[in-house]
Protein backbone atom coordinates (compact mmCIF):
# COMPACT_ATOMS: atom_id res chain seq x y z
CA UNK A 1 0.00 0.00 0.00
CA UNK A 2 2.79 2.41 0.94
CA UNK A 3 4.62 1.55 -2.28
CA UNK A 4 1.62 2.85 -4.18
CA UNK A 5 1.67 6.06 -2.20
CA UNK A 6 5.34 6.66 -2.87
CA UNK A 7 4.87 6.00 -6.59
CA UNK A 8 2.34 8.80 -6.69
CA UNK A 9 4.77 10.91 -4.65
CA UNK A 10 7.41 10.56 -7.35
CA UNK A 11 4.88 11.42 -10.02
CA UNK A 12 3.90 14.58 -8.15
CA UNK A 13 7.46 15.84 -8.08
CA UNK A 14 7.65 15.57 -11.87
CA UNK A 15 4.39 17.41 -12.55
CA UNK A 16 4.10 21.19 -12.90
CA UNK A 17 3.43 23.23 -9.79
CA UNK A 18 -0.13 23.97 -10.89
CA UNK A 19 -1.13 20.31 -10.55
CA UNK A 20 -1.02 18.00 -7.54
CA UNK A 21 -1.43 14.20 -6.98
CA UNK A 22 -4.05 12.98 -4.55
CA UNK A 23 -4.57 9.23 -3.96
CA UNK A 24 -4.62 7.93 -7.50
CA UNK A 25 -5.83 11.02 -9.37
CA UNK A 26 -4.38 14.33 -10.41
CA UNK A 27 -6.24 17.40 -9.21
CA UNK A 28 -5.96 20.94 -10.47
CA UNK A 29 -4.88 23.27 -7.65
CA UNK A 30 -4.82 26.53 -9.53
CA UNK A 31 -7.67 27.91 -7.49
CA UNK A 32 -6.78 26.24 -4.16
CA UNK A 33 -4.54 27.80 -1.45
CA UNK A 34 -4.29 24.74 0.78
CA UNK A 35 -1.37 22.36 0.47
CA UNK A 36 -1.40 18.65 1.13
CA UNK A 37 1.23 16.01 1.63
CA UNK A 38 0.91 13.38 -1.11
CA UNK A 39 1.18 9.70 -0.42
CA UNK A 40 -0.82 9.51 2.83
CA UNK A 41 -4.60 9.11 2.79
CA UNK A 42 -5.41 11.23 5.84
CA UNK A 43 -2.92 13.99 5.00
CA UNK A 44 -4.01 14.97 1.54
CA UNK A 45 -6.79 17.32 2.42
CA UNK A 46 -7.16 20.11 4.97
CA UNK A 47 -3.46 20.55 5.82
CA UNK A 48 -2.30 24.18 5.82
CA UNK A 49 1.45 24.68 6.07
CA UNK A 50 0.99 28.33 6.98
CA UNK A 51 -0.63 27.46 10.31
CA UNK A 52 1.38 25.99 13.15
CA UNK A 53 0.29 22.82 14.95
CA UNK A 54 -2.26 23.45 17.72
CA UNK A 55 -3.07 26.77 16.08
CA UNK A 56 -5.03 28.92 18.50
CA UNK A 57 -4.26 26.55 21.37
CA UNK A 58 -1.25 25.41 23.36
CA UNK A 59 2.27 26.24 22.13
CA UNK A 60 4.32 23.78 20.11
CA UNK A 61 7.12 22.00 22.00
CA UNK A 62 10.28 22.00 19.87
CA UNK A 63 13.17 19.87 21.14
CA UNK A 64 16.62 20.48 19.65
CA UNK A 65 19.97 18.75 19.54
CA UNK A 66 23.31 19.72 17.99
CA UNK A 67 26.31 18.00 16.50
CA UNK A 68 29.38 20.24 16.16
CA UNK A 69 31.18 18.93 13.10
CA UNK A 70 34.02 21.47 13.16
CA UNK A 71 35.14 24.91 14.26
CA UNK A 72 37.31 25.91 11.35
CA UNK A 73 38.56 29.29 12.50
CA UNK A 74 38.50 31.61 15.51
CA UNK A 75 39.42 35.17 14.60
CA UNK A 76 40.61 37.58 17.30
CA UNK A 77 40.75 40.48 14.86
CA UNK A 78 37.14 40.06 13.71
CA UNK A 79 35.98 38.61 17.05
CA UNK A 80 34.02 35.70 15.62
CA UNK A 81 34.25 31.97 14.99
CA UNK A 82 33.12 29.78 12.09
CA UNK A 83 31.47 26.44 12.84
CA UNK A 84 29.74 23.69 10.87
CA UNK A 85 26.82 22.20 12.80
CA UNK A 86 24.09 19.61 12.38
CA UNK A 87 20.90 21.12 13.78
CA UNK A 88 18.09 18.70 14.59
CA UNK A 89 14.59 19.84 15.56
CA UNK A 90 11.72 17.66 16.74
CA UNK A 91 8.08 18.59 17.22
CA UNK A 92 4.70 16.91 17.02
CA UNK A 93 2.04 17.85 14.48
CA UNK A 94 -1.25 16.00 15.17
CA UNK A 95 -2.36 16.66 11.59
CA UNK A 96 0.33 14.25 10.38
CA UNK A 97 -0.64 11.21 12.45
CA UNK A 98 -1.02 8.00 10.43
CA UNK A 99 -1.68 4.35 11.23
CA UNK A 100 1.20 2.03 11.99
CA UNK A 101 4.32 2.10 14.09
CA UNK A 102 6.89 2.88 11.44
CA UNK A 103 8.79 6.03 10.50
CA UNK A 104 9.43 7.24 6.99
CA UNK A 105 12.22 9.38 5.65
CA UNK A 106 10.75 11.71 3.05
CA UNK A 107 12.37 13.59 0.24
CA UNK A 108 13.89 16.80 1.59
CA UNK A 109 12.05 18.81 -1.06
CA UNK A 110 8.78 17.97 0.68
CA UNK A 111 9.73 20.39 3.45
CA UNK A 112 8.10 23.04 1.28
CA UNK A 113 4.75 21.36 1.98
CA UNK A 114 5.13 21.27 5.78
CA UNK A 115 5.09 23.78 8.58
CA UNK A 116 8.60 24.15 10.07
CA UNK A 117 9.86 26.36 12.90
CA UNK A 118 11.39 29.74 12.05
CA UNK A 119 14.58 29.10 14.00
CA UNK A 120 17.55 31.39 13.37
CA UNK A 121 21.07 31.78 14.78
CA UNK A 122 21.48 34.86 16.93
CA UNK A 123 24.53 37.09 16.22
CA UNK A 124 25.26 35.24 13.00
CA UNK A 125 27.27 37.28 10.51
CA UNK A 126 27.20 34.83 7.61
CA UNK A 127 25.47 31.47 7.25
CA UNK A 128 24.64 29.06 4.47
CA UNK A 129 22.97 25.69 4.05
CA UNK A 130 25.07 23.06 2.28
CA UNK A 131 23.62 21.96 -1.03
CA UNK A 132 26.09 19.45 -2.50
CA UNK A 133 24.94 17.30 -4.13
CA UNK A 134 21.46 18.26 -2.96
CA UNK A 135 20.28 20.44 -0.10
CA UNK A 136 21.60 18.87 3.13
CA UNK A 137 18.23 18.54 4.84
CA UNK A 138 16.39 15.60 6.33
CA UNK A 139 12.66 15.07 6.97
CA UNK A 140 11.55 12.03 8.95
CA UNK A 141 7.90 11.43 9.81
CA UNK A 142 6.78 9.19 12.68
CA UNK A 143 3.35 7.59 13.03
CA UNK A 144 2.44 9.68 16.10
CA UNK A 145 2.90 12.89 14.08
CA UNK A 146 6.45 13.64 15.31
CA UNK A 147 8.66 15.29 12.72
CA UNK A 148 12.47 15.22 12.72
CA UNK A 149 13.94 18.08 10.72
CA UNK A 150 17.75 18.14 10.36
CA UNK A 151 19.97 20.71 8.67
CA UNK A 152 23.69 21.02 7.95
CA UNK A 153 24.73 24.65 8.42
CA UNK A 154 28.00 26.56 8.31
CA UNK A 155 27.79 29.82 10.20
CA UNK A 156 30.09 32.62 11.33
CA UNK A 157 28.99 33.87 14.74
CA UNK A 158 30.17 36.91 16.67
CA UNK A 159 32.05 36.24 19.90
CA UNK A 160 33.01 39.16 22.13
CA UNK A 161 36.55 38.53 23.36
CA UNK A 162 38.56 40.05 26.18
CA UNK A 163 42.16 40.06 24.96
CA UNK A 164 43.71 41.79 27.96
CA UNK A 165 45.35 38.49 29.01
CA UNK A 166 46.35 37.39 25.50
CA UNK A 167 47.93 34.84 24.99
CA UNK A 168 47.03 33.41 28.41
CA UNK A 169 43.35 34.14 27.94
CA UNK A 170 40.21 32.02 28.12
CA UNK A 171 37.36 33.05 25.83
CA UNK A 172 33.66 32.28 26.33
CA UNK A 173 31.64 31.99 23.13
CA UNK A 174 27.98 31.24 22.50
CA UNK A 175 25.79 29.62 19.89
CA UNK A 176 22.25 30.89 20.38
CA UNK A 177 19.09 29.58 18.66
CA UNK A 178 15.92 31.63 18.78
CA UNK A 179 12.51 31.80 17.16
CA UNK A 180 12.20 34.72 14.78
CA UNK A 181 8.46 35.30 14.59
CA UNK A 182 6.73 32.97 17.06
CA UNK A 183 6.83 34.13 20.67
CA UNK A 184 6.58 31.94 23.76
CA UNK A 185 2.78 31.76 23.40
CA UNK A 186 3.26 29.89 20.10
CA UNK A 187 6.45 27.82 20.49
CA UNK A 188 8.58 26.56 23.36
CA UNK A 189 12.24 25.64 22.77
CA UNK A 190 13.86 22.89 24.86
CA UNK A 191 17.04 20.86 24.68
CA UNK A 192 16.29 17.24 23.87
CA UNK A 193 18.58 15.74 26.53
CA UNK A 194 20.09 18.71 28.41
CA UNK A 195 23.88 18.87 28.10
CA UNK A 196 23.81 15.53 26.31
CA UNK A 197 21.98 17.23 23.45
CA UNK A 198 25.34 18.53 22.17
CA UNK A 199 27.85 16.14 20.63
CA UNK A 200 31.19 16.46 18.92
CA UNK A 201 32.47 19.54 20.72
CA UNK A 202 34.58 17.51 23.15
CA UNK A 203 36.36 15.83 20.22
CA UNK A 204 37.38 19.03 18.46
CA UNK A 205 41.07 19.65 17.82
CA UNK A 206 41.75 23.35 17.33
CA UNK A 207 45.03 24.99 16.33
CA UNK A 208 45.31 27.49 19.19
CA UNK A 209 42.57 26.53 21.62
CA UNK A 210 41.40 23.72 23.82
CA UNK A 211 37.72 23.35 24.75
CA UNK A 212 37.63 23.59 28.53
CA UNK A 213 33.94 22.92 29.13
CA UNK A 214 30.52 23.56 27.67
CA UNK A 215 26.93 23.63 28.91
CA UNK A 216 23.45 24.34 27.62
CA UNK A 217 21.00 26.98 28.80
CA UNK A 218 17.33 27.77 28.19
CA UNK A 219 16.50 31.45 28.14
CA UNK A 220 14.10 34.05 26.79
CA UNK A 221 14.74 37.09 24.66
CA UNK A 222 12.63 40.07 25.61
CA UNK A 223 11.93 42.20 22.54
CA UNK A 224 9.55 45.04 21.82
CA UNK A 225 7.29 42.65 19.91
CA UNK A 226 7.18 40.01 22.63
CA UNK A 227 9.13 37.40 24.54
CA UNK A 228 10.83 34.81 22.36
CA UNK A 229 12.29 31.43 23.39
CA UNK A 230 16.05 31.01 23.12
CA UNK A 231 18.44 28.09 23.49
CA UNK A 232 22.10 28.76 24.34
CA UNK A 233 25.17 26.59 23.92
CA UNK A 234 28.03 28.21 25.87
CA UNK A 235 31.58 26.89 25.64
CA UNK A 236 34.93 28.06 26.99
CA UNK A 237 38.10 28.06 24.89
CA UNK A 238 41.51 28.16 26.56
CA UNK A 239 44.39 29.32 24.38
CA UNK A 240 47.46 27.09 24.11
CA UNK A 241 50.29 29.30 25.36
CA UNK A 242 53.20 26.96 24.48
CA UNK A 243 53.43 28.29 20.92
CA UNK A 244 53.73 31.88 22.14
CA UNK A 245 56.33 30.90 24.75
CA UNK A 246 58.57 29.45 22.03
CA UNK A 247 57.77 32.18 19.50
CA UNK A 248 57.93 35.34 21.62
CA UNK A 249 58.65 34.88 25.33
CA UNK A 250 61.84 32.84 25.02
CA UNK A 251 63.48 35.09 22.34
CA UNK A 252 62.68 38.27 24.26
CA UNK A 253 64.07 36.78 27.49
CA UNK A 254 67.26 35.72 25.72
CA UNK A 255 67.69 39.23 24.33
CA UNK A 256 67.49 40.64 27.86
CA UNK A 257 70.13 38.17 29.03
CA UNK A 258 72.31 39.08 26.05
CA UNK A 259 72.23 42.74 27.08
CA UNK A 260 73.72 41.75 30.45
CA UNK A 261 76.91 40.50 28.74
CA UNK A 262 78.07 44.10 28.46
CA UNK A 263 78.45 44.28 32.26
CA UNK A 264 81.41 41.88 32.02
CA UNK A 265 83.18 43.96 29.38
CA UNK A 266 85.53 46.73 30.52
CA UNK A 267 84.50 50.37 30.20
CA UNK A 268 87.32 51.04 27.75
CA UNK A 269 85.79 48.66 25.15
CA UNK A 270 83.44 51.27 23.72
CA UNK A 271 82.69 49.58 20.34
CA UNK A 272 81.90 46.19 21.90
CA UNK A 273 79.54 47.47 24.57
CA UNK A 274 77.85 49.93 22.23
CA UNK A 275 77.34 47.24 19.59
CA UNK A 276 75.70 44.86 22.08
CA UNK A 277 73.40 47.56 23.41
CA UNK A 278 72.26 48.87 20.04
CA UNK A 279 71.83 45.37 18.54
CA UNK A 280 69.63 44.13 21.39
CA UNK A 281 67.50 47.28 21.29
CA UNK A 282 66.89 46.95 17.55
CA UNK A 283 66.17 43.21 17.81
CA UNK A 284 63.67 43.81 20.60
CA UNK A 285 61.97 46.54 18.57
CA UNK A 286 61.58 44.16 15.61
CA UNK A 287 60.12 41.48 17.87
CA UNK A 288 57.58 43.94 19.30
CA UNK A 289 56.49 45.11 15.85
CA UNK A 290 56.03 41.54 14.64
CA UNK A 291 53.94 40.67 17.68
CA UNK A 292 51.60 43.61 17.15
CA UNK A 293 51.23 42.99 13.42
CA UNK A 294 49.81 39.52 14.10
CA UNK A 295 46.77 41.19 15.67
CA UNK A 296 46.66 44.37 13.66
CA UNK A 297 42.96 45.08 14.26
CA UNK A 298 43.13 44.71 18.03
CA UNK A 299 45.89 47.21 18.79
CA UNK A 300 43.51 49.11 21.07
CA UNK A 301 43.95 46.31 23.61
CA UNK A 302 46.91 46.35 25.99
CA UNK A 303 47.61 42.64 25.98
CA UNK A 304 49.70 40.57 28.37
CA UNK A 305 52.26 39.88 25.67
CA UNK A 306 52.63 43.64 25.08
CA UNK A 307 53.31 44.16 28.77
CA UNK A 308 56.04 41.50 28.79
CA UNK A 309 57.69 42.84 25.66
CA UNK A 310 57.60 46.33 27.17
CA UNK A 311 59.31 45.02 30.32
CA UNK A 312 62.02 43.32 28.28
CA UNK A 313 62.57 46.45 26.18
CA UNK A 314 62.91 48.53 29.36
CA UNK A 315 65.61 46.23 30.77
CA UNK A 316 67.53 46.20 27.49
CA UNK A 317 67.37 49.97 27.19
CA UNK A 318 68.38 50.26 30.85
CA UNK A 319 71.51 48.21 30.19
CA UNK A 320 72.47 50.60 27.39
CA UNK A 321 71.87 53.65 29.60
CA UNK A 322 73.90 52.02 32.40
CA UNK A 323 76.97 51.90 30.16
CA UNK A 324 76.48 55.52 29.14
CA UNK A 325 76.39 56.61 32.80
CA UNK A 326 79.40 54.49 33.79
CA UNK A 327 81.48 55.65 30.82
CA UNK A 328 80.64 59.32 31.43
CA UNK A 329 81.56 59.07 35.12
CA UNK A 330 84.83 57.34 34.25
CA UNK A 331 85.78 60.03 31.73
CA UNK A 332 85.00 62.82 34.22
CA UNK A 333 87.15 61.18 36.87
CA UNK A 334 90.05 60.88 34.44
CA UNK A 335 89.79 64.57 33.57
CA UNK A 336 89.85 65.48 37.28
CA UNK A 337 92.91 63.33 37.92
CA UNK A 338 94.84 64.68 34.94
CA UNK A 339 96.21 67.99 36.45
CA UNK A 340 97.07 66.30 39.74
CA UNK A 341 99.15 63.65 37.99
CA UNK A 342 100.93 66.38 35.96
CA UNK A 343 101.81 68.40 39.07
CA UNK A 344 103.05 65.23 40.74
CA UNK A 345 105.44 64.57 37.85
CA UNK A 346 106.80 68.12 38.03
CA UNK A 347 107.27 67.79 41.78
CA UNK A 348 109.25 64.58 41.24
CA UNK A 349 111.60 66.33 38.82
CA UNK A 350 112.17 69.20 41.23
CA UNK A 351 112.90 66.83 44.10
CA UNK A 352 115.64 65.20 42.06
CA UNK A 353 117.45 68.56 41.78
CA UNK A 354 117.48 69.65 45.46
CA UNK A 355 119.08 68.33 48.57
CA UNK A 356 117.49 66.57 51.53
CA UNK A 357 117.07 69.76 53.60
CA UNK A 358 115.15 71.52 50.87
CA UNK A 359 113.01 68.42 50.46
CA UNK A 360 112.05 68.42 54.13
CA UNK A 361 111.36 72.16 54.21
CA UNK A 362 109.26 72.07 51.07
CA UNK A 363 107.34 69.03 52.33
CA UNK A 364 106.50 70.71 55.66
CA UNK A 365 105.45 73.92 53.94
CA UNK A 366 103.30 72.02 51.42
CA UNK A 367 101.64 70.00 54.14
CA UNK A 368 100.73 73.15 56.07
CA UNK A 369 99.30 74.72 52.97
CA UNK A 370 97.29 71.59 52.22
CA UNK A 371 95.80 71.62 55.69
CA UNK A 372 94.87 75.28 55.38
CA UNK A 373 93.27 74.71 51.94
CA UNK A 374 91.28 71.71 53.20
CA UNK A 375 89.95 73.67 56.13
CA UNK A 376 88.91 76.45 53.77
CA UNK A 377 87.07 73.98 51.47
CA UNK A 378 85.27 72.34 54.36
CA UNK A 379 84.23 75.69 55.75
CA UNK A 380 83.02 76.79 52.31
CA UNK A 381 80.98 73.61 51.78
CA UNK A 382 79.45 73.61 55.21
CA UNK A 383 79.07 77.23 56.09
CA UNK A 384 77.90 77.93 59.62
CA UNK A 385 74.38 79.20 59.11
CA UNK A 386 73.90 80.11 62.79
CA UNK A 387 75.94 83.29 62.57
CA UNK A 388 74.06 86.07 64.35
CA UNK A 389 75.28 88.70 61.88
CA UNK A 390 73.61 86.93 58.92
CA UNK A 391 70.24 88.09 57.71
CA UNK A 392 67.20 85.81 57.46
CA UNK A 393 67.24 85.35 53.67
CA UNK A 394 70.99 84.70 53.78
CA UNK A 395 70.45 81.98 56.39
CA UNK A 396 67.79 80.34 54.18
CA UNK A 397 70.12 80.41 51.18
CA UNK A 398 72.89 78.97 53.34
CA UNK A 399 70.75 76.05 54.54
CA UNK A 400 69.50 75.25 51.02
CA UNK A 401 73.07 75.37 49.69
CA UNK A 402 74.30 72.91 52.31
CA UNK A 403 71.43 70.49 51.60
CA UNK A 404 72.06 70.63 47.87
CA UNK A 405 75.72 69.79 48.45
CA UNK A 406 74.69 66.75 50.51
CA UNK A 407 72.17 65.55 47.90
CA UNK A 408 74.69 65.91 45.10
CA UNK A 409 77.20 63.98 47.20
CA UNK A 410 74.77 61.07 47.53
CA UNK A 411 74.41 60.73 43.75
CA UNK A 412 78.05 61.30 42.93
CA UNK A 413 79.69 58.12 41.62
CA UNK A 414 83.02 57.82 43.39
CA UNK A 415 84.13 54.67 41.55
CA UNK A 416 82.59 54.10 38.05
CA UNK A 417 83.69 50.46 38.03
CA UNK A 418 81.23 49.77 40.87
CA UNK A 419 78.33 50.58 38.52
CA UNK A 420 79.00 47.44 36.48
CA UNK A 421 79.59 45.46 39.65
CA UNK A 422 76.17 46.35 41.08
CA UNK A 423 74.43 45.97 37.70
CA UNK A 424 75.60 42.36 37.45
CA UNK A 425 73.49 41.59 40.53
CA UNK A 426 70.62 44.09 40.38
CA UNK A 427 69.53 43.65 36.75
CA UNK A 428 69.03 39.82 36.94
CA UNK A 429 67.45 40.10 40.40
CA UNK A 430 64.91 42.72 39.37
CA UNK A 431 64.13 40.86 36.15
CA UNK A 432 63.40 37.66 38.07
CA UNK A 433 61.15 39.50 40.52
CA UNK A 434 59.21 41.17 37.71
CA UNK A 435 58.74 37.79 36.02
CA UNK A 436 57.38 36.25 39.21
CA UNK A 437 54.79 39.01 39.59
CA UNK A 438 53.95 38.95 35.88
CA UNK A 439 53.26 35.21 35.58
CA UNK A 440 51.48 35.05 38.93
CA UNK A 441 49.12 37.86 37.97
CA UNK A 442 48.22 36.68 34.47
CA UNK A 443 47.96 32.98 35.31
CA UNK A 444 46.12 33.08 38.64
CA UNK A 445 44.26 36.41 38.76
Amino acid sequence: MFCRYFCFLSLCLLLPTQRRCSLGHVSDLRGSDTTSLPGFENLTMGYNKYLRPYFGGEPVQIAMSLDIASISSISESDMDYTATIYLRQRWTDPRLVFHGNKSFTLDARLVELLWVPDTYIVESKRSFLHDVTVGNRLIRLFSNGTILYALRITTTVACNMDLSKYPMDTQTCRLQLESWGYDENDVIFTWLRGNNSVHGIEKLRLSQYTVERYYTLVSKSQQETGSYPRLILQFELRRNVLYFILETYVPSTLLVMLSWVSFWITLDSVPARTCIGVTTVLSMTTLMIGSRNSLSKTNCFIKAIDVYLGICFSFIFGALVEYAVAHYSSSQKCVAKGPQEGSANELTKEMDSVNITNILNSSITGYQRKISFTSIEISSDNVNCSDLTMKTHEKIKCVLRNKMHRIIGYFTIQNPSNVDHYSKLLFPLFFMLVNVFYWAYYLYF
